[in-house]
């Protein structure tokens, strides 16, 4: 293998210094993390404002054209951008998130060209939909969110069967892309998430960030990540009535923005809890590690979770999570050393937290654990010194 700089084209519909998902923040960790080793481009589409090409630590960020209204609009025109384009995308490797590059491998079969081209799955749709009909309650969004996901699923299929190569980020999400799209598990490479442990750490609060989350001095049970309906969101709001009878003082803060969150707010008023709820929105990168200090517990309710990048932020911040014990969750959290696993159901997880409120130092203890853990197993530098093996690897066998 020559020593020259890799080109590496990676693909995501979102840009991936305009969002704050998972997805994106692993670009970006990881890209930066290999500028000695690759040079990366970064094609995205034309959202939220992303016109022109932009150099963000070292990424190359190119913008193709999409529409800016939905994933499921947007992506398909993404998608035709880029086979369009094929001929001038040029790398020694590509790499697609989800259902971001499909147009770009179809190009590629088209026109018989033998090129290196990854796959990395997170959540595994074809699971995320199956899991989607475990939802208590139905509503046009919720529908449609499943519909989309269905037809999503399918694409997904054919580029984890099509691939050199598939990267996903659990042992879980393996096990589902075997089971589901019937690819061989020799072909899969774990690579898991990870975070910034000198960005993510234990610190003093400044006021101002204590006043946005509207605790005053009571406590704080935080979840971070995007308002759709895999998270499980309205299973939180359905515990919160039960600790609140406990507690009244505490107070449940949503860091994160999405398509429910005015039926969230307004199921809230429904059952007489929104009094006890903060909806922050989306918070700026720089805010965010104050946002998890000012927790006493990280809470993350998903219905279905490839890994749950959450979990580990929250951890490397010394503080113990709540989750459901769904997807790959159980991989990143250990149940009762740094954090309670429970079943997706509304009265365990007030239990959990609840238990958590209750006992100051089981949470410090818990987290102090949680800390170590994430410290020793969870490093963007872990992942990205894998992510250099498995871009060679897949060279290799194309060659």
């Amino acid at each position: 293998m020559s020593s020259k700089k890799l080109r590496v084209a990676v693909f995501n519909t979102q840009p991936p210094h305009l969002y704050r998902g998972g997805v994106e923040r692993r670009i970006i960790e990881v890209s930066r993390r290999l500028r000695d080793n690759i040079a990366t481009f970064a094609y995205s589409g034309t959202k939220a404002g992303f016109k022109k090409l932009t150099v963000v630590n070292g990424v190359v960020m190119v913008p193709c054209f999409s529409t800016n209204k939905n994933f499921l609009v947007d992506n398909w025109f993404f998608n035709n951008s880029i086979a369009r384009n094929f001929n001038m995308i040029k790398a020694d490797v590509y790499e697609a998130h989800t259902v971001s590059g499909y147009g770009f491998l179809r190009a590629l079969k088209k026109h018989r060209k033998n090129k290196p081209f990854i796959e990395t799955i997170h959540g595994v749709l074809a699971d995320e939909y199956l899991k989607s009909f475990r939802i208590g309650f139905s509503t046009p969004r919720v529908r449609l969110s499943r519909f989309f996901l269905r037809y999503l699923s399918k694409i997904e299929m054919e580029s984890a069967r099509e691939a050199t190569l598939l990267v996903t980020i659990s042992q879980y999400s393996r096990k589902k892309i075997v089971q589901l799209y019937g690819v061989e598990a020799e072909k899969i490479r774990v690579v898991p998430n990870g975070v910034d442990v000198q960005l993510f750490k234990p610190l003093e609060v400044p006021e101002h960030i204590k006043r946005k989350t509207g605790v005053n001095g009571g406590q704080c049970v935080l979840f971070v990540g995007n308002l759709v309906p895999r998270k499980g969101l309205y299973l939180l709001i359905e515990a919160a009535r039960y600790i609140i009878n406990e507690n009244r003082n505490v107070k449940f803060v949503i860091a994160g923005d999405g398509p429910l969150k005015g039926g969230l707010i307004r199921y809230a008023r429904s059952i007489n809890v929104a009094g006890n709820f903060v909806f922050l929105g989306d918070v700026s990168d720089a805010d965010l590690p104050k946002i998890y200090n000012c927790s006493d517990i990280v809470v993350l309710p998903s219905l279905q979770e490839g890994q749950g990048i959450t979990l580990l932020e929250a951890q490397a911040v010394a503080k113990p999570v709540v989750a459901c014990n769904v997807g790959g969750v159980s991989e990143i959290v250990l149940n009762r050393e740094t954090g309670l696993l429970v079943d997706p159901d509304a009265w365990k997880l007030a239990e959990a937290i609840l238990k958590l409120l209750s006992d100051k130092s089981l949470r410090e203890r818990m987290g102090i654990n949680g800390r170590r853990f994430v410290c020793e197993n969870f490093t963007w530098d872990l992942c990205a010194k894998k992510m250099l093996q498995v871009y060679r690897e897949a060279i290799e066998l194309t060659i």
